[in-house]
This record gives structure tokens, sequence and C-alpha cells, in this order.
């Protein structure tokens, strides 16, 4: 494997960061979008969403035919190495 290869095997932010920033960038974004940006399938970013959603990450607001998404920027991250930290930090940190 060449080293251009394995640069491109791992990135700085996982699928779950990615598809929270997309949304919290542009809350009224469709799925298909971010499913775009991030590089992944619309499925995976269904999944992605539904855990996000589930773990208090994220709501879900139907307006019309589309849905809203409002990120809870005050939740606390999931890994111990940043407790005492929000996603608000994150988000302003990538932002």
């Amino acid at each position: 494997m060449s080293s251009q290869e394995t640069q491109r095997t791992w990135t700085f932010l996982t699928n779950h960061a990615q598809v929270l920033l997309c949304l919290a960038e542009e809350p009224d974004i469709r799925l298909r979008d971010v499913a775009g940006r991030v590089g992944i399938t619309e499925r995976a970013t269904q999944r992605i969403l539904a855990e996000l959603v589930e773990a208090g990450y994220v709501k879900t607001e139907r307006v019309g035919r589309r849905n809203r998404y409002t990120v809870d920027r005050r939740h606390a991250m999931r890994h111990s190495a940043q407790l005492g930290h929000d996603i608000g930090t994150l988000l302003e940190a990538l932002g």
C-alpha cells in the first residue's frame, strides 16, 4: 500500500461528527445532501441521524414536507477525554 493510499484510510472526524456538523450548519438540509457531503450512503446517514437523535444530540421537526434539525449544543461529548466539553465547543472550533 502506498503512503497516498494510507492517507485516505482515516480521517480526523468520524462520520457521526461530519453529519452533526452538516446539520448544525444547515438545519434544513436534506439527508441526501448530507450523505453526499460526508461521502457515505443515504442509508448510513439515516442510521447515524437515528443514533444522534436517540442519544439526544439532535432533534427532528417536520416542517411541511421537509425536516428541520436542531443540534443540542449543550449536550456533553461522549468520550471521557472530552469530559467537561459540550458539542457546541466542537462545533465552534470546526465552524
